[in-house]
C-alpha cells in the first residue's frame, strides 16, 4: 500500500486584522495553493476573543482562496463569542470547527476506509516575516 503525504497548513488567526497581515496572510494561501493539489488549512482562532467584520471578511477570503484551489479549510479553537457572532452571520455554515488545531488537523484523517491512509506535516506561517516556520 502507497501512502500519500498531505501537508496540512497552520495559520494562526492573528486577534487584530489588519490590511497588512491581511495580504501576508492571503498571500501565503495563494503560493500555497499554487504549489499544492487540493491544499488543506487549519485557521487557528485562539487568538480571536470578538470575531468582527474584518475577522470574518478573512476567514471568508482564505476560505475563498483554497476553494478555488479544491482544497478545505477548517476552524480551530473559537472562543464561545466567535462562535456565536459566526452563527449569527450565517458563516459558521461554511466552515467545520473544532475545539483545537490539533483536533482539525486530525479531522482531515477521516477518510473512507477504502482510501489509502494519509501522513501529515504541520506547516506554521509567521505573519512577521511571511514565511512557514
Amino acid at each position: 500500500m502507497t501512502l500519500s503525504k498531505r501537508t496540512v497548513h497552520l495559520q494562526q488567526v492573528p486577534e487584530q486584522v489588519t490590511p497588512t497581515r491581511v495580504s501576508i496572510i492571503l498571500q501565503y494561501l495563494q503560493k500555497k495553493c499554487t504549489e499544492t493539489e487540493r491544499p488543506l488549512f487549519v485557521l487557528d482562532c485562539s487568538l480571536v476573543r470578538t470575531m468582527d467584520t474584518a475577522n470574518i471578511h478573512l476567514l471568508l477570503s482564505c476560505l475563498e482562496e483554497v476553494m478555488k484551489c479544491n482544497g478545505d479549510v477548517r476552524l480551530a479553537a473559537l472562543s464561545t463569542e466567535a462562535e456565536e457572532t459566526l452563527r449569527l452571520s450565517g458563516v459558521s455554515r461554511l466552515f467545520e470547527t473544532y475545539p483545537t488545531a490539533e483536533a482539525a488537523i486530525l479531522s482531515f484523517q477521516k477518510r473512507a476506509s477504502s482510501m489509502a491512509p494519509l501522513e501529515f506535516e504541520v506547516e506554521v506561517v509567521d505573519l512577521k516575516s511571511g514565511l512557514a516556520a
